[in-house]
């Protein structure tokens, strides 16, 4: 997994009880390198993550002495404090293992929504495996599967339990009024809270809705950051597209309007069909919308890597949450928007989540979305589902709730029509001619017999089109287990 962080690599081992990590240092670079230690060694670390609160927590224990200045040194030390239950405490994106060398047991956590990836497999010996990626267990383990997010797999117990339990995840409808004002507080509090770096970093944006209204924010207070001091005021942005897509003619009007360093990358169809292998291997699912979207992200964090930037904030998970895609029209009433919104969420560590976090790793980059923020979450899924309803006839779009609380006369955010601009998906918004090439390609490789078999070649998940039969054929290759 050297790819996901090139700047380091630490092993610790203890009894037959083995600690990996490699380390992309966004924190404290100098001496934050992984595992991390409580003071006497006894309580041990490897942890892929940002906990943005991670000063306040440090106030907590007064009484702990921290050997570096990394944001995930507080996880040893909260664990001395309060045992298994602290990580409700943490406030950012993690996956880690602490091994606890007193009585050699350990703890395994993911963050609330899985925003960073993690795979847990067992092997026949009776060894229990964790990584980050599932190209570290499938040679090794028997079995293994995702780690659902927002759990802990304690070694004591031998099982899972959720330590996230927030109101939406019951999917109860709830009826707080809506706030503009309230849900751009919560929002620009989860962007200005992942400005947290000590090396240089950027925007990702599409010019849809969520990637100018995070670029906006992120512009707006970047002045007055330790970021700012360190690396300078001026924000970098970025989009990837075809030659003349949609979204690249959006993204440059935004960045004109923020005043943002931009960088525009272009592809092509056949630099994409050239990378589908390389997109698999890394991103480790052959859903295909997943792997027509991060095929064009994948390709533009090389790129931005060879820039010198190493973090970027991305503007996932905002459709989920408010209900963005079109279908959404369609939602017979407020309950079953409200339910769908919850159920599109705790899928997302297979989805959006999966191509962020690894198409951006696959060179070393880090993706911070703070749509998926835990607070911002809570107060947006806390708002009653009628207020974020689609009703054309009153002028209300898709997104309705995220464009009004935005929408500022005296101090505009965005331009009013990329503020109301209708959603494209990624896929499209890069440039119509990309799927269309993918589904050429694809039947130039897979003929009418073979989708006349798929469904004894590929019992489970059978796929339907010939697209998803040749993404099929690629993962097997490379995850035959």
């Amino acid at each position: 997994l050297k790819h996901r962080g090139p700047d380091w690599s630490g092993l610790y081992q203890h009894g037959d009880c083995y600690l990996a990590h490699q380390r992309l240092a966004i924190i404290d670079p100098a001496s934050g390198d992984q595992p991390l230690f409580n003071e006497d060694k006894s309580v041990v670390v490897t942890v892929n993550g940002e906990i943005y609160n991670h000063e306040e927590l440090r106030k907590k224990l007064a009484n702990h002495k921290f050997r570096t200045g990394s944001d995930c040194d507080v996880i040893a030390h909260l664990y001395e404090e309060y045992g298994e239950d602290f990580v409700d405490m943490l406030d950012g994106i993690f996956s880690f293992v602490l091994l606890d060398t007193r009585d050699n047991s350990f703890i395994v956590a993911r963050d609330a929504i899985g925003v960073t990836s993690l795979y847990i497999g067992w092997g026949l010996d009776g060894s229990v495996w964790i990584s980050s990626e599932l190209k570290g267990l499938n040679d090794d383990c028997e079995h293994f599967e995702s780690f659902p997010p927002g759990h802990l797999y304690s070694s004591k117990s031998g099982g899972f339990r959720r330590w996230y339990n927030p109101p939406w995840f019951s999917e109860a409808i709830p009826s707080v009024p809506y706030d503009p004002l309230v849900l751009r507080r919560a929002f620009e509090n989860a962007v200005t809270k992942r400005l947290m770096t000590d090396v240089p970093f950027g925007v990702l944006l599409s010019g849809g809705l969520d990637s100018s209204l995070v670029a906006s924010i992120t512009a707006r207070y970047l002045a007055g950051t330790k970021a700012a001091k360190q690396w300078g005021a001026q924000l970098h942005s970025f989009c990837v597209g075809l030659e003349g897509s949609p979204d690249l003619k959006a993204a440059r009007e935004v960045a004109d309007y923020l005043g943002t360093v931009h960088h525009e990358f272009h592809f092509t169809v056949q630099d994409g069909i050239d990378a589908i292998e390389d997109v698999i291997y890394h991103i480790e699912t052959y859903d295909v919308t997943t792997i027509r979207a991060s095929t064009p992200m994948f390709l533009m964090s090389r790129k931005i890597k060879s820039l010198g930037v190493k973090m970027v904030i991305s503007g996932e998970g905002s459709d989920e949450i408010f209900g963005g895609y079109l279908y959404f029209h369609k939602a017979p009433d407020k309950d079953e928007f409200h339910r769908e919104t919850c159920r599109k969420i705790k899928a997302l560590h297979q989805y959006d989540c999966l191509r962020a976090n690894k198409a951006t790793s696959a060179w070393g980059l880090e993706a911070r979305v703070p749509f998926l923020d835990k607070e911002f979450i809570n107060v947006a899924m806390s708002i009653d589902p009628e207020a974020k309803m689609i009703k054309k006839d009153e002028g209300r779009i898709e997104k309705w709730v995220l464009r009004r609380a935005f929408d500022d006369e005296e101090h505009p955010y965005l331009p009013k029509h990329i503020l109301y601009r209708q959603k494209e998906q990624f896929s499209d918004g890069v440039g119509y001619s990309w799927i269309d090439g993918l589904k050429a390609h694809a039947a130039r490789h897979v003929t009418d017999k073979m989708m006349f078999n798929a469904s004894f070649i590929f019992p489970h998940n059978t796929p339907t089109t010939k697209e998803a039969y040749y993404y099929r054929m690629i993962f097997e290759r490379f995850f035959p287990q």
